[in-house]
């Protein structure tokens, strides 16, 4: 349903989407990871014809995204990370409208409204001002509006940005319902690394280039085992030791020492009864697309402003590049 072969997207010298290549199997949901000014937002831009390409190629169900951008808009509903609704509105008239646009038959798109509103929980919403809505209701209503002409392919960005944590369970459920029952292709991207577990696979970006992708499971299976945390008395003299002893490679943070080993559970007793620096605190637990992300990157994902690089991307892709 997507294939992206050699993609490029640059902003004078900036390489916002360096050569990146994947596809996406029909009903398949498909996840960006990465951290703000990877190029998540970009790719997307370029997949749903808003940017045309610096180079390579990309087709959308069957259509070229430079050639035919028609039948590519055609063929996807798009959930921006940015509010996009007419808060003056009323929710059946922020659909109304888009049913408009798309030219969807009266009869039609009253009942696809009823039918969308209600798998959203707005159905006895409907009537009032989008203004009156909260984050999540917003973000449930652009889902429904962008399901409303059936596209084949759904891209959501950042979908659950800002929500709490119940509202983004819930907006998940909707997601895998629709990809369930209506056999939608879902490419969405994402800087959680809980939310990216949803997906059946995932491309890790960086910096514009795809530096791994595969289900999450099998990614998880790069870190090389369980991951152990300790704290002690002498960290310098600790790594050392454990350099020496077990011949593993550690990393050090303001968190602690932290290794990496294959079945942590039967390790960590003869660890502990045989290593002569002081623990003063122990942890084990599985690894996570966290520590993926870290082993690829050599950092950790952050939650933080973008840095004036991403700005610089996000005034750029404002000039209309």
């Amino acid at each position: 349903m997507i294939v992206a072969k050699d993609l490029c997207k640059h902003f004078d010298d900036i390489k916002a989407v360096d050569g990146v290549t994947f596809s996406v199997e029909k009903g398949e949901i498909f996840g960006f990871l990465g951290p703000n000014g990877a190029g998540k937002t970009t790719t997307i831009n370029v997949l749903c014809t808003l940017m045309k390409p610096t180079s390579g190629e990309a087709s959308i169900n069957g259509y070229d995204v430079s050639k035919d951008p028609y039948n590519v808009r055609r063929s996807i509903g798009l959930i921006f990370q940015d509010p996009s609704l007419d808060d003056r509105l009323t929710a059946t008239e922020n659909l109304d409208f888009h049913g408009m646009i798309y030219n969807i038959p009266k009869p039609t798109r009253e009942e696809r409204k009823k039918e969308l509103l209600e798998m959203v929980d707005l159905w006895d919403r409907r009537k009032d001002q989008v203004k009156t809505f909260s984050g999540g209701m917003k973000r449930r209503l652009e889902i429904a509006r962008g399901l409303l002409h059936q596209p084949r392919i759904l891209f959501l960005d950042e979908p659950t940005l800002g929500l709490d944590p119940q509202t983004r369970s819930h907006i998940w459920n909707y997601i895998h319902s629709l990809r369930d029952e209506q056999e939608i292709t879902i490419f969405m991207t994402t800087h959680y690394m809980d939310e990216a577990e949803n997906c059946d696979r995932i491309a890790i970006i960086d910096y514009g280039k795809i530096v791994a992708s595969d289900t999450p499971e099998e990614l998880k299976r790069l870190v090389g085992g369980d991951v152990i945390t300790l704290k002690t008395t002498d960290d310098e003299k600790a790594v050392q030791e454990i350099g020496e002893r077990y011949n593993l490679h550690v990393r050090r943070d303001e968190k602690g020492i932290h290794l990496e080993i294959e079945n942590g559970e039967e390790f960590i007793p003869q660890f502990i009864s045989s290593f002569s620096t002081k623990i003063n605190a122990i942890n084990l637990r599985r690894p996570t697309l966290d520590d993926v992300f870290l082993k690829l990157t050599g950092r950790e994902i952050r939650k933080e402003e973008a840095s004036a690089r991403d700005k610089m991307r996000s005034h750029m892709r404002m000039r209309g590049h």
